[in-house]
């Protein structure tokens, strides 16, 4: 951005009492906001291209709330909230690039609706990514706020730039989140930062947005959440909605600070917003701010007042803000005319930025794949696989052992979830101990709350903070898949590259032997149609503790599965999984397939090989099997089921000839069935056979019983009569 379009905020709205100066331009500011919603309801055949929504009527309390705003905060506007990014600096002009999905929109590039910013500028609260912010957005500011603590806890040494005196030189994204990270440790309780999380009232009835005050009022964040009420959704009302408001809401969570205002009225609606600010400055605790608004404009330009507002827009248009707060200006002593000289300086900068932003360019169309993901740290294998004199590990002590080092020297690592804290260390004792010796500040246990525990890590990303978060059971996941969506994995892209998030998501997974239906399922299929998150699966402990580094040092969103039944080699045919144990550091490049077992090559030249392709338990049953055919099976295992191995897929397949695709998952529309269509569209001329498939029954759970278990999963025996067929074909 040229100076031109990044200006430097205006200040200062941040002295007790508002004076002169924050007063003009508030109204100043207060009228540029009318001006944009006329400008957009006057020129809607260009400007209603893409659905937008204004700020019309919430005007006064979304520009006192950027009154106490500093640069060291962070900000998590909601879709209707253009007034409050110009209280924090943002231009017309700039707003506008985004209206028209122009190239130089300073949030997205064009990738994104109106009032969805993103923004990571020197003197401006930073504002992460966040998705459309209809209620899930109180999850990663959040986790924003818990990341903001959780560093403030942090003893260390910085440096004069602000790194961490014991961490390398930082560059690029993850540079700036370590200097912007050295703001928090500032003493001033004035200077401590805060976190705004702007929402409507309408998604106060939704269960993301009561896990997040659960988990601020439990941690006693910084956080303001700011609940803008007008009283409708889109076309339903409050009435129909809920038995009651944010405020009385918010009484029900004990430790939760409550504020009430009257959100048409600049003066009290600054009031208030100073009060919260210094509340959470001063006590590092939680505040909530209702805040009573009237809907001027259309729910948004797509859904418009007049299909369903009837009598109602008439009454709220009895508590306008602007020309309250043009009343309250003249019995302060401010003229008429100079309300007016600001009223016209709006219009003509309104007038001027729209006429500037219409001519600016649109998005080159050959960007747009840009951004999926943000660059890997880890891009070739380094450190001892298997150190001179190391014993054997398991598989779950491999994982412990990784998780172990990286706390140890990376002091923004925290690792949370549900009992992995305290005295067990998970369920499966994956994490034994580390809360006892790194504290419960960085090991700590959740609430039952799957959503909070993955969508908080995009909030700690943002921040500087590196979250390693666990859920229970693969099954356990679903709660989650909306912030794994929404906000981890749109983040790198829709930011255009401002905010990836690093976070890394182990998940237990797979049968292990009468787990039954709630502890036996595999999650990968679905997990793959997610675009922006990457996906792990180790086969054994020197691969999981080379992985899980990797996964920790990207700097996206990456899920790590790790097969229950792996964990302590326990299952017949499983021993191998227990490997050597690398060194500390050792990490493994995400996307690079292995070739755990080659095929003789002279049976290869005869033509009499094929190539199991496969990853986690899957690997194990093709080993067993392989022995009765000695020499003839290629076991390759994917290792990284996104990013792909794709070149490596490809060899093996035009190696052999012949391939099997091996899963534990059921069958039917697979990343196993759809890996193996695109063997057969890419490497069709080198086959020999058809691609062959092998997975569990297409049925929903797994059952409880081990014998029904047996029946529905793929196991060496059937693997074994698979490539009988194969190998013969």
């Amino acid at each position: 951005m040229t100076s031109e379009t990044a200006p430097a905020p205006e200040t200062d709205f941040t002295t007790a009492h508002p004076n002169p100066d924050i007063l003009r331009r508030a109204y100043r500011l207060l009228r540029t906001g009318d001006e944009l919603a006329r400008l957009y309801e006057e020129n809607k055949a260009v400007t209603a291209k893409y659905v937008h929504a204004t700020a019309r009527g919430h005007e006064a309390i979304q520009l006192a709330a950027a009154a106490c705003l500093m640069p060291q905060d962070y900000a998590a506007p909601y879709y209707r909230d253009d007034a409050l990014l110009l209280g924090m600096g943002l231009t017309p002009y700039e707003l506008m690039l985004q209206l028209m999905a122009k190239r130089d929109d300073p949030f997205s590039g064009g990738r994104t609706y109106y009032s969805h910013p993103s923004l990571r500028r020197a003197g401006f609260p930073t504002i992460p990514h966040q998705s459309s912010a209809t209620g899930m957005q109180a999850i990663p500011a959040t986790g924003v706020a818990q990341g903001m603590k959780y560093l403030e806890s942090i003893k260390r040494d910085v440096t004069s730039n602000g790194q961490p005196g014991n961490q390398p030189e930082a560059s690029g994204v993850q540079g700036e989140a370590n200097r912007r990270s050295s703001l928090l440790m500032l003493d001033s309780p004035q200077a401590k930062p805060l976190t705004l999380c702007s929402i409507g009232d309408g998604a106060m009835t939704e269960g993301e947005v009561s896990e997040a005050l659960q988990m601020a009022a439990l941690h006693q964040l910084p956080i303001i959440y700011l609940v803008q009420d007008n009283d409708w959704g889109i076309s339903a009302t409050g009435r129909e909605m809920r038995t009651m408001n944010a405020y009385e809401f918010a009484a029900g969570f004990k430790g939760l600070h409550r504020l009430q205002t009257d959100g048409a009225d600049f003066l009290a609606s600054y009031a208030t917003m100073q009060e919260a600010a210094d509340y959470v400055r001063q006590r590092r605790g939680p505040v909530l701010v209702h805040a009573k608004c009237p809907l001027l404009g259309h729910h948004t330009s797509g859904v418009r007042r007049e299909w369903y507002r009837g009598d109602d827009l008439a009454q709220h248009t009895l508590q306008d803000p602007l020309p309250r707060f043009h009343a309250q200006l003249l019995e302060l002593g401010f003229a008429e005319d100079e309300l007016q000289q600001l009223a016209d300086e709006a219009r003509a900068t309104v007038q001027t930025d729209y006429e500037r932003a219409l001519a600016a360019p649109n998005p080159d169309p050959a960007t747009f794949a840009d951004h999926e993901f943000a660059p890997p740290a880890v891009t070739a294998e380094t450190g001892e696989r298997a150190p001179a004199g190391a014993e054997k590990a398991l598989m779950v002590d491999a994982a412990l052992h990784a998780v172990d080092d990286i706390l140890r020297e990376f002091p923004e690592a925290l690792f949370y979830g549900q009992d992995v804290g305290g005295e067990l260390g998970g369920v499966f004792r994956e994490a034994a101990l580390l809360a006892k010796k790194y504290g419960d500040t960085r090991v700590f246990n959740t609430p039952i709350q799957e959503a909070y525990i993955i969508g908080s890590t995009a909030g700690m990303s943002a921040v500087g903070a590196k979250p390693i978060v666990e859920i229970q059971f693969a099954d356990y996941i679903w709660p989650g898949l909306n912030q794994l969506v929404e906000e981890l994995s749109k983040s790198c892209y829709l930011s255009n590259g401002q905010f990836p998030v690093q976070s890394l998501i182990r998940v237990p997974i797979g049968a292990y032997g009468g787990g039954g239906p709630y502890h036996s399922g595999s999650i990968e299929s679905t997990l793959l149609t997610i675009r922006g998150i990457k996906v792990v699966y180790p086969s054994n402990a020197a691969d999981m503790k080379g992985l899980l580094r990797a996964a920790f040092l990207d700097p996206n969103p990456v899920v790590l599965l790790e097969h229950k039944g792996l964990y302590w080699s326990k299952v017949p045919g499983t021993e191998e999984a227990k490997t050597i144990e690398p060194a500390a550091g050792y990490v493994i490049p995400l996307g690079h397939a292995n070739i755990f077992q080659a095929a003789d090559e002279q049976k290869l030249a005869n033509g009499e090989t094929c190539v199991v392709i496969t990853y986690g338990m899957g690997v194990h049953w093709a080993r067993t099997a392989s022995r009765q055919f000695p020499g003839q099976v290629e076991i390759l295992d994917l290792r990284t089921l996104n990013p792909l191995d794709w070149d490596a897929v490809q060899a093996a397949v035009r190696r052999h000839g012949k391939a099997l695709v091996l899963t534990e998952e059921p069958l039917m529309n697979s990343f196993a069935e759809s890996l193996a269509g695109r063997i057969q569209r890419h490497c069709f001329q080198q086959l020999d056979a058809p691609v062959f498939t092998l997975g569990a029954a297409n049925l929903p759970a797994i059952a409880l019983n081990v014998e029904l278990e047996k029946q529905m999963l793929p196991n060496p025996d059937k693997v074994a009569t698979a490539l009988v067929e194969l190998l013969g074909y």
